[in-house]
């Protein structure tokens, strides 16, 4: 990517793929780490619905770790915009890193860039 100060070796879809893969299999371990499964209790008819059961633990366990990881992603995510400013990136850099614009980049990161005063418009501002 121009002005990112890096070149990538793969495509971005082979990116895609790998990041993809990779969570999956991440959220997958952390979720049998962090939860254990219910047991299927009075509720189960037979082996066939204990087994449903088990499966959809398993799959509400996975489901709950994303949406950790997607918020450990974001968080992540500003602290290394904080970074790449404190580096001497400017918002042209960070915007195309993360794939938006300089103007995304300075809305959701107001102030990071030294010598920048922008704030986004609060709600009443917006809904003028």
């Amino acid at each position: 990517m121009p002005g990112t100060h890096f070149s990538p070796r793969l495509t971005e879809g082979e990116i895609s793929t790998l990041v993809e893969g990779s969570l999956d299999v991440l959220a997958h371990r952390l979720a049998h780490r962090a939860y254990r499964p219910l047991p299927a209790g009075e509720r189960a008819d037979g082996p066939d619905e204990e087994a449903a059961a088990g499966a959809r633990g398993e799959a509400l366990a996975h489901l709950h770790m994303l949406v950790h990881i997607q918020r450990a992603v974001q968080r992540l995510t500003d602290r290394a915009a904080e970074e790449a400013a404190r580096t001497g990136a400017g918002y042209p850099q960070i915007g195309r890193a993360c794939e938006m614009s300089r103007q995304g980049a300075r809305n959701r990161w107001p102030g990071i860039v030294h010598g920048t005063t922008h704030r986004p418009p609060t709600h009443t501002e917006r809904s003028r």
